[in-house]
């Protein structure tokens, strides 16, 4: 499948940007086009032309929205993500923080199904130790994408990208599929 990837992240100490880096290998390894860029550098258009969007995003002390995203909000929102689908990932400390555990990414996926974003990649809440969080779904044991948290369990990131990229991949291919029936359908 020829699709093209973009990894759009907000960073203020580097994290995120490292994650994506290492997303992004992932996802060439498996044989896809990707460009990673800071949300700084993004469009409603840049957005718009991408098959597959990953966003990421840190959550600061007490659910803080990375500053760079908060000024990007009324650009995200104001974006037709309707024909693309939308994998995030936050990073967040569950112990120090734990109340507040990945809430920006909790944030982030509002603004995308707002702009109607196809969200995939939805992660397990298991194996983490935190009491609240925004970015986790109601009802559910999941997290609205990978939670990553690279000061305590940092030993697990590398395991937990492997498995979320193959996850995001394979609901990609499924999804890819879906929109072309309905396009095939209706045109």
């Amino acid at each position: 499948m020829t699709a093209t990837i973009g990894i759009v992240y907000g960073t203020d100490t580097g994290n995120t940007e490292e994650v994506g880096e290492r997303l992004e290998q992932r996802f060439q390894q498996a044989g896809y086009d990707v460009d990673k860029l800071n949300v700084t550098e993004a469009s409603a258009p840049v957005l718009a032309s991408y098959d597959l969007l990953v966003m990421g995003i840190p959550t600061w002390d007490f659910g803080g929205i990375q500053q760079d995203w908060e000024e990007f909000e009324q650009e995200l929102l104001a974006t037709d993500l309707s024909g693309s689908a939308v994998a995030l990932y936050g990073l967040g400390d569950q112990f120090g923080y734990g109340d507040f555990f990945v809430d920006a990414m909790g944030w982030l996926y509002q603004r995308v199904l707002k702009a109607k974003g196809r969200v995939i990649g939805f992660w397990p809440t298991t194996g983490y130790d935190f009491s609240g969080s925004l970015a986790k779904i109601e009802g559910k044991e999941l997290f609205c994408g990978l939670a990553i948290d690279e000061d305590q369990q940092f030993e697990l990131t590398d395991t937990r990208l492997d498995q979320w990229v193959s996850q995001v991949l394979a609901e990609f291919c499924e999804a890819k599929k879906q929109l072309e029936k309905i396009n095939s359908a209706t045109g």
